[in-house]
C-alpha cells in the first residue's frame, strides 16, 4: 500500500552499502499535521537502490512531498526476536513544483466534457 506526506526536508544521510548487493539511503522530513501547530513530528525514511541519488535534487529546508511503502520485518539474534518498520521512499516532488504543474494544467476541451456528460446521463445497472 502506498502513502504520501508533504513536509520539510530537514536531513540527507550519506549513502550506505549495506552489502555488495543492497545499498540504502536515508533522510529527514518534519511534518505536522496542522501548519499552524507548533508540534512536529521527525519521520526517517529510507531510499534503496537505484533509489538513493533520488534526495540529491533537494536542498535542506526545502517543501517536499513524498510517496512511500510501509516495511515491516522480524529478526531474530541469538534467541532474541526484534521487529523493524522502515518507511521506504520510492517517489520525491519539490511542493512548488506540484503546485505550479497543477495551476498551468489544461482544461478538458469541449468535446470531452461532453462525452463525460453523456455517460453520466445514462442509467446505470446497478
Amino acid at each position: 500500500m502506498a502513502f504520501e506526506i508533504t513536509g520539510k526536508l530537514i536531513e540527507k544521510f550519506d549513502i550506505q552499502t549495506v552489502s555488495d548487493k543492497f545499498r540504502k539511503r536515508e533522510f529527514v522530513i518534519e511534518y505536522r499535521e496542522n501548519p499552524t501547530s507548533s508540534y512536529s513530528e521527525m519521520l526517517k525514511f529510507q531510499l534503496t537502490q537505484d533509489r538513493c541519488t533520488l534526495v540529491d535534487a533537494y536542498t535542506i529546508g526545502q517543501e517536499v512531498k513524498v510517496w512511500f511503502n510501509l516495511r515491516g520485518r522480524r529478526w531474530e539474534k541469538d534467541g532474541s526476536v526484534n521487529y523493524f518498520t522502515n518507511l521506504e521512499a520510492w517517489r520525491m516532488e519539490s511542493i512548488a513544483a506540484a503546485a505550479q504543474t497543477s495551476t498551468t494544467g489544461e482544461l478538458p476541451d469541449s468535446r470531452q466534457t461532453d462525452t463525460f456528460q453523456d455517460e453520466t446521463t445514462n442509467d446505470l445497472p446497478f
